[in-house]
């Protein structure tokens, strides 16, 4: 029998033949009892190692070093609490997340940040067709350039989400999640650790070392990892080495981060020249709220939302900076109490570049933050369209090289405004 799962048992034994338990002071408000709390330790132990063995035999990992690896994870209460749906009290608003991320703190050093990386933001903006400014904003929103990546050890978030996570109707959905995040979270330590995968069953090639220190660093209570708050299965697929130095460092190095980030946009469908979304016309709104369903699904057209009265028909025209009529497209809205508690809405169209980066975080209000805090940067919330294109009717030619170079010039001049 494993050493953790004996140990844990014996404890779970002793706490169910201790005397009466303490009943606890009105300020004393345990969430689980003792012998609660050893039967979940006890779980947490049999299913950690069961998945241990799992991934051993299918990567063919040595088991004795991923139980080494694992020997002191532990469950985190507070992650539980953390991760909990707020109070049926608890209310939406859309304004009070907007002033948390959009505020001075977070423009400041975004530029600062802009500033450091100009030459490399431009460079990958041309190569993914991402603009600088989202890349900027999303890294400003998730962690403030490094300032906030989290201070819990990512095993033991993972490990505890995936085997203990709290009673909620989605429960099983989650833990499912967070199960797959662990094993990704193995093998992507393993390999940079240098190891290969499959292992047959070797290694001699692993650096222990580095293999424990990848298990143990720092990750968010949900266990995203770095600036860019990757989760291991995205660093495992859309991470780039942008710094050339052979490693990729989420943690240390901005070329990586920036890299990275445009990476997962582009191979997520972003659309270069493109929007993000439009705001809902004031004679719309009664319409908009009836198609809103909560779902980051393109099913309307543009045609059809300006046929409605949600859109304008130069939000359907690319040569007005909007874009093409028969675009796919979906309602967003972003719910508010009001100074006196009543519900209020804001109401937007996501375009596909909106859905792009909720497959980032998925979260409407996160999305249109993104897309607000790029424009506090000097994005142009329109197409682009290159002169080759609009010109077309009249003959005229123009290479696109030169169409990019004035986008970035005019960007440059609305930053430093």
């Amino acid at each position: 029998m494993n050493f953790r799962v004996s140990y844990l048992l014996i404890a779970l034994a002793l706490a169910a033949c201790s005397s009466a338990p303490i009943t606890p002071t009105q300020s004393q408000q345990p969430i689980v009892n003792q012998t609660d709390d050893a039967v979940t330790e006890a779980r947490f132990s049999q299913n950690l190692n069961e998945l241990l063995g799992q991934v051993s035999q299918t990567q063919e990992i040595p088991l004795s070093t991923l139980e080494m690896g694992f020997l002191d994870a532990k469950t985190i209460p507070s992650i539980r609490k953390l991760v909990l749906p707020p109070s049926g009290t608890f209310k939406k608003n859309w304004l009070a997340y907007r002033k948390r991320f959009i505020e001075p703190v977070r423009l400041k050093a975004g530029r600062a940040f802009w500033d450091q990386n100009q030459a490399f933001l431009s460079q990958v903006e041309q190569e993914s067709g991402v603009p600088a400014e989202i890349i900027v904003a999303i890294i400003g929103i998730e962690t403030i350039y490094g300032r906030q990546t989290g201070s819990f050890r990512v095993k033991d978030v993972l490990s505890t989400l995936a085997f203990s996570y709290p009673e909620t109707p989605n429960k099983p959905a989650r833990e499912q999640l967070f199960k797959d995040q662990l094993k990704e979270l193995i093998l992507m330590c393993w390999t940079e650790a240098g190891g290969k995968l499959p292992s047959k069953n070797s290694s001699h090639s692993v650096n222990s070392a580095r293999f424990s220190a990848c298990l143990n660093q720092n990750s968010s209570y949900a266990g995203a990892i770095g600036l860019p708050q990757f989760m291991p299965s995205s660093i495992r697929n859309f991470t780039v080495d942008g710094d050339g130095d052979g490693q990729i460092d989420l943690k240390q190095s901005p070329k990586d981060t920036i890299a990275s980030v445009a990476n997962f946009m582009k191979k997520h469908g972003w659309q270069p020249g493109m929007p993000i979304s439009f705001p809902v016309q004031v004679n719309g709104i009664a319409e908009a709220k009836e198609l809103a369903d909560g779902e980051p699904q393109l099913k309307f057209t543009v045609q059809e939302l300006i046929d409605k009265g949600i859109l304008t028909k130069q939000q359907g025209d690319l040569q007005s900076g909007g874009v093409a009529p028969q675009s796919k497209a979906f309602i967003v809205d972003l719910p508010y109490p009001d100074k006196d508690g009543a519900d209020q809405v804001q109401y937007f169209v996501g375009l596909n570049n909106f859905l792009t980066i909720v497959q980032y975080n998925r979260s409407y209000f996160y999305a249109q933050s993104v897309a607000e805090f790029a424009e506090a940067l000097g994005y142009k919330n329109q197409s682009i369209v290159p002169i080759e294109s609009s010109s077309k009717s009249t003959g005229a030619k123009a290479a696109p090289e030169k169409s990019k170079s004035k986008k970035l010039s005019a960007k440059k001049k609305s930053k430093s405004a």
